[in-house]
């Protein structure tokens, strides 16, 4: 079994499956907390990729082996397949007994881990905050970015703890029954403010296409034109004002009740 001293975890051998925009982007981060990627899985042409770029010296092979070889097993596939790797992964037996198993789905806890949990595995659910696209900020957002907790007892959540400060992170605690409303609040955040600028910048375009400036860039459906600077700095300031203010940040026809 790994040993630890105080909250601070032993230098781990670490699996991840798979190489995915998140996968990837903690593995790296666990390494440069001194931490060693033993092995990783990587079914698509892009996650092969990814592990050659990021985790050169990292074999990718399947997911028994990844599991069979870690002290620290991060589990970073799609919400619609932790539930299947995790009953594939009890049954061949390939996770040792004090294995910390973790993994990044938002809307679960360590409930979904049970099977392996009953096998002696420590387990953990470690959400990034964050949204992921495979570019190179992903990692390094990862110093700014919050982390959801959810571990069976106080010794996990020590681990947690202890595994996203390495990570240069802010690990928060999310109660086992909460995480589906904390999924849907991160989705509505994330997801819906792309949906609601892209909306935006349509409208805007329409509005500015055939009246353009003389020398001034005709209206397109480009990223990077003049719809994007006007709303941009609109949308930043307004951004930044309800992280302050809260619903005090509504300003203009809104606030004024004339929209």
């Amino acid at each position: 079994m790994v040993q630890f001293d105080g909250l601070r975890p032993a230098r781990l051998k670490v699996g991840v499956i798979s190489a995915g925009r998140v996968g990837t982007a903690l593995g790296v981060a666990l390494e440069r907390a001194d931490h060693v990627v033993v092995a990783c899985s990587a079914i698509s042409h892009a996650s092969r990729q990814r592990a050659q770029r990021w985790l050169p010296d990292t074999p990718v092979v399947a997911p028994p082996e990844v599991a069979a070889g870690a002290e620290l097993l991060l589990l970073a596939v799609p919400d619609s397949e932790l539930a299947g790797l995790v009953s594939g992964l009890a049954a061949t037996s390939s996770v040792r007994p004090g294995t910390i198993v973790a993994h990044t789905s938002g809307a679960n806890g360590v409930g979904i881990l049970a099977p392996l949990t009953k096998d002696g595995c420590i387990p953990l659910a470690i959400h990034p905050a964050m949204t992921f696209t495979g570019s190179d900020e992903d990692i390094s957002r990862l110093p700014d970015t919050c982390f959801g907790i959810t571990a069976a007892d106080d010794v996990g959540y020590a681990i947690g703890q202890s595994l996203v400060l390495e990570m240069g992170g802010e690990p928060f605690c999310v109660r086992e029954e909460a995480r589906v409303l904390y999924h849907a609040a991160l989705a509505h955040a994330g997801n819906h403010l792309v949906t609601v600028l892209a909306d935006a910048l349509e409208a805007l375009r329409a509005a500015l296409r055939g009246s353009e400036l003389l020398g001034q860039q005709s209206v397109d459906d480009q990223p990077g034109g003049i719809a994007e600077r006007i709303v941009g700095p609109l949308a930043r300031a307004a951004l930044e004002n309800t992280l302050q203010r809260g619903q005090a940040a509504l300003t203009g026809p809104v606030a004024r009740g004339d929209a």
